[in-house]
């Protein structure tokens, strides 16, 4: 049964604004199931997913508990400060990575829905700290991206569900070559595609071949708004991929390659639609166009 002050906020859900949405329900979501791993995890949730795309994040936070992890909500968690490193503040950078570091250094591990956030951190936090600083080196080593986590942390193969839809998957950059969530066409030790492991499970899924499974959507953060007539074309070079594969969902475990590729698709009227990979695998519908 749910208390009253959960009840409350399932009743409001819908009349909260975008602006903290996912720090005021994140606390109030039930805990139903037995807690089989004793794990101390952090949810970090990006801040475009906070702003724009709230539900990615409590898609993650269910999926999470459906396997038993005890997931934490930080509330004063912040940008990790890519936008800033990308652009080549680092004077700006320095002292968000540290109180991200701050927040985060004191859990056992950090669960992210996104493989740009996760890379920023695993890879490129080292230059704002001394290479001796324990605190930077336990939350570096104990990030995680949301598959990531599920496939080699708790060991996940099998996610009950159906959705039964023809679907095409997107291969972040950062996830691929930073985080080596994929394999990719590059001369790399081949690795097992974490998303794909976890969406094939689903029954009725069907994951269409694409002819070019590793390229760039043409995102890349300000390159979008720099150099916007390339990042338009390479991002509908993309979808037409998808589209002549005969998807009917881009699946990705980035929002942010799916915003950039999502906003074409509205405006050029592709007849795909994109869903976040938490999204699918937490069970929720594909919704009408």
């Amino acid at each position: 049964m749910l208390d009253a002050h959960c009840r409350a906020c399932c009743q409001v859900r819908t009349s909260i604004g975008p602006i903290g949405y996912t720090a005021k329900l994140v606390c109030y979501l039930p805990r139903f199931r037995q807690l089989n791993h004793l794990m101390n995890v952090a949810l970090f949730v990006p801040c475009y997913i906070d702003q724009f795309f709230p539900d990615v994040a409590i898609a993650t936070l269910e999926l999470l508990e459906r396997q038993g992890v005890q997931v934490h909500f930080p509330k004063n968690q912040t940008c990790c400060g890519q936008p800033m490193a990308n652009t080549g503040c680092e004077a700006d950078t320095a002292p968000v990575a540290r109180q991200f570091v701050e927040i985060f250094s004191g859990y056992d591990a950090v669960v992210c829905p996104s493989g740009s956030c996760t890379s920023m951190i695993r890879n490129h936090y080292n230059q704002f700290f001394a290479s001796d600083d324990e605190n930077f080196i336990k939350l570096r080593d104990s990030t995680y991206e949301l598959c990531e986590f599920l496939v080699d942390k708790l060991n996940v193969r099998k996610i009950d569900g159906q959705f039964n839809h023809r679907v095409s998957i997107h291969s972040s950059c950062h996830g691929l070559r930073e985080l080596r969530l994929a394999g990719c066409s590059e001369q790399m030790v081949p690795r097992e595609n974490k998303l794909r492991i976890l969406l094939e499970s689903l029954g009725g899924v069907e994951i269409l071949p694409l002819t070019r499974t590793d390229e760039c959507c043409g995102f890349g953060g300000t390159f979008a708004v720099t150099e916007r007539e390339t990042s338009v074309a390479m991002g509908v070079d993309r979808i037409q991929d998808h589209v002549g594969a005969g998807s009917e969902v881009m699946i990705a475990g980035d929002m942010s390659c799916l915003m950039h590729m999502q906003g074409l698709i509205r405006r050029r009227k592709f007849p795909l639609q994109v869903m976040h990979i938490a999204e699918v695998l937490a069970g929720r519908p594909l919704k009408a166009l």
